[in-house]
């Protein structure tokens, strides 16, 4: 998996998370069963971003994730705030697949990476469905380039 350099411009979204003190483990640093619930919490405010997803939302439709893979580069400490960046690394017709990277906020070092797939579900029926016209997409994402 790619290990990306700090870059503001390099995710079309971030979001900010402090690192709470029962994340920890017995070596004071973040479990690392924490990370997923860190990337899970940054999916969710980019899902919220994209208006149309957000929307939908609303009307009884959801992503289940169904994969997610996770490669830990650097450990977290406690009191930390940390940065992590989601973008699209490959759209479908009813998934999505994301990259995700997590690096400590005051010093910009890359602490982790995943990659998440995720499918657009109907909770009332209990089945995949279609992901909705997404506009301005493009904006979400990450060129072909950034993973070579």
């Amino acid at each position: 998996m790619v290990r990306p350099d700090y870059d503001q411009n390099l995710f079309p979204h971030w979001t900010t998370v402090r690192v709470r003190f029962r994340d920890l483990d017995p070596l004071s640093h973040v479990n690392n069963a924490i990370f997923s619930t860190y990337y899970e919490e940054a999916r969710i405010n980019f899902i919220q971003d994209v208006n149309k997803l957000a929307g939908q939302l609303k009307h009884g439709f959801s992503f289940v994730l169904a994969n997610i893979e996770i490669d830990f580069i650097n450990p977290i400490e406690y009191p930390a705030d940390i940065l992590i960046g989601s973008g699209i690394k490959k759209l479908g017709n009813s998934s999505i697949t994301s990259f995700q990277g997590i690096y400590t906020a005051d010093d910009k070092k890359l602490a982790s990476v995943a990659t998440a797939h995720g499918v657009w579900f109907d909770l009332k029926k209990q089945r995949p469905t279609r992901l909705p016209e997404i506009p301005n997409k493009k904006k979400y994402i990450l060129p072909e380039s950034f993973f070579e």
